[in-house]
């Protein structure tokens, strides 16, 4: 297949609840013919498993921030860049968006401005994606699709998420040629479809980053 000139990675975001991990398997099976990788973060190598420790165990956010980050450069090393250098699409249920969403809200008050500190340690090595599919719904209507509250993990709170959501819609705003929002409201099928549907036709008309797309209706 050859995608010479088009996107090659897509990145699905969104706050805890927003479907963008179904809306990840439904991709496996829709999009079957382009035979993409498939990989997400944490979780792609070895270091998500300390990743998944440091969260389990809450040991310090600075701590968690930097295992989040030490994930991505394994992640790019060992799976992102070689697919990539081969021409491969891949298709990433979370990758440095989340970091900047979600830890740039849990090092309040413990790192000065956190969000730039964390985009400084990505300067120079990460690969922007060329297409970020972000699935927005309302806090309260994700909290009722996780686990009960005593269960859930210490950024999966309202609070957080509600700080989480504004900073993706942030980034949506400040990139709206690589950021796609998704109604996640709207039945997973369709939303499936439509993500589908738009790869598909950026892969066939060569679109990149900077290609504005139209969010389902």
């Amino acid at each position: 297949m050859d995608q010479e000139g088009s996107l090659l990675l897509v990145t699905l975001e969104g706050i805890d609840g927003s479907g963008k991990s179904t809306l990840h398997t439904a991709l496996k099976i829709l999009l079957a013919d382009l035979d993409p990788i498939f990989t997400r973060e944490p979780g792609a190598t070895w270091v998500g498993d300390s990743v998944r420790r440091a969260i389990a165990e809450q040991i310090d956010p600075v701590t968690e921030a930097t295992l989040f980050v030490a994930d991505h450069a394994a992640h790019l090393a060992t799976v992102v860049r070689p697919a990539l250098k081969e021409g491969v699409l891949v298709i990433s249920d979370r990758y440095s968006d989340s970091r900047y969403a979600y830890q740039s809200v849990t090092l309040q008050g413990i790192v000065p401005e956190p969000e730039k500190w964390l985009r400084a340690m990505h300067n120079g090595w990460t690969i922007i994606p060329d297409r970020t599919f972000l699935c927005v719904l309302p806090v309260d209507d994700a909290l009722t699709r996780l686990k009960p509250d005593a269960q859930r993990e210490h950024f999966e709170k309202r609070e957080i998420l509600e700080k989480v959501q504004n900073n993706y819609l942030a980034y949506a705003k400040a990139e709206p040629g690589r950021f796609v929002i998704v109604d996640a409201m709207l039945s997973p099928e369709i939303v499936a479809k439509f993500v589908a549907d738009a790869i598909q036709q950026d892969l066939k008309t060569g679109k990149k980053r900077g290609d504005k797309k139209r969010s389902p209706e």
